[in-house]
């Protein structure tokens, strides 16, 4: 069973950067799906981005291309969100998801197709 846990969210001002880190732990190795989703007060959760490991094909909601990118330290097992210029609606739980032996699908992740899910970790973009 994977385990993923997350880390890296903290308070930052508006216009400020962050990176958030997976570890996925107990990963089979080659292509595993590995992907971003948060969720914010009151609202659904949302596919943010997602990369199939050992590949670098990888997907961001095209509503954040510009500010947000994806990247992975296969030797580590984890994977990375950077987010840059980050405003309030920012603000959220930041979930990691994976699911093993498969690649991602086009476009922004979508939770059906996830088979394990980290803790979170809050990101709060505030002045």
């Amino acid at each position: 069973q994977v385990e993923l846990v997350e880390s890296g969210g903290n308070w930052v001002r508006p216009g400020g950067s962050l990176r958030l880190s997976c570890e996925a732990r107990r990963s089979p190795a080659g292509i595993n799906c590995m992907a971003w989703f948060r969720q914010a007060p009151g609202k659904e959760r949302e596919g943010v981005a997602s990369i199939a490991t050992t590949t670098e094909y990888s997907n961001i909601a095209a509503s954040l291309k510009d500010r947000f990118a994806i990247s992975e330290d296969n030797a580590k097992k984890t994977v990375y969100l950077q987010m840059s210029n980050l405003k309030p609606e920012d603000t959220g739980v930041y979930y990691c998801a994976t699911r093993p032996g498969s690649y991602c699908r086009r476009g922004a992740p979508e939770e059906s197709f996830m088979k394990s899910w980290g803790e979170g970790t809050q990101v709060t973009v505030s002045a």
